[in-house]
């Protein structure tokens, strides 16, 4: 998790890319923010992240920022939902990959608004339309 996390330096953020998002975690105070340039479908083409967050939630931005090229709005949305649906406890986990890094997590609920830091950052930087 530790590496991951350290790996985060590989998506600095970018205040000259056109859409920017924040997020903050309400259990734990993290918070994320995200650059990011997409292309004329909405999909992402690139995209910086600034977090100040524990592990967990450093981890779990660089299992985003490692998938999320060629994302949409739609496919961020639905991973979203899958996402706080298995942490929760009622589905299993999505096919986000390499989530399963931080998977002990899930058994942490005041780490739950962390790892869903970079989603919802993305969901805030892309248009809605």
């Amino acid at each position: 998790m530790l590496g991951l996390a350290t790996g985060l330096a590989a998506w600095p953020l970018d205040p000259a890319m056109p859409l920017q998002g924040t997020a903050r975690s309400q259990s734990c105070g993290s918070t994320l923010a995200i650059s990011l340039t997409v292309d004329g479908a909405g999909a992402i083409c690139a995209l910086g992240l600034r977090a100040q967050a524990c592990a967990v939630g450093q981890a779990s931005a660089a299992i985003f920022a490692r998938a999320a090229t060629g994302r949409t709005r739609a496919d961020l949305a639905r991973s979203a939902e899958a996402i706080a649906g298995w942490l929760a406890g009622g589905a299993p986990m999505p096919d986000w990959p390499g989530l399963a890094a931080i998977a002990p997590a899930a058994a942490y609920p005041a780490r739950h608004g962390a790892i869903l830091l970079a989603w919802k950052a993305a969901l805030a930087a892309l248009p809605t339309a």
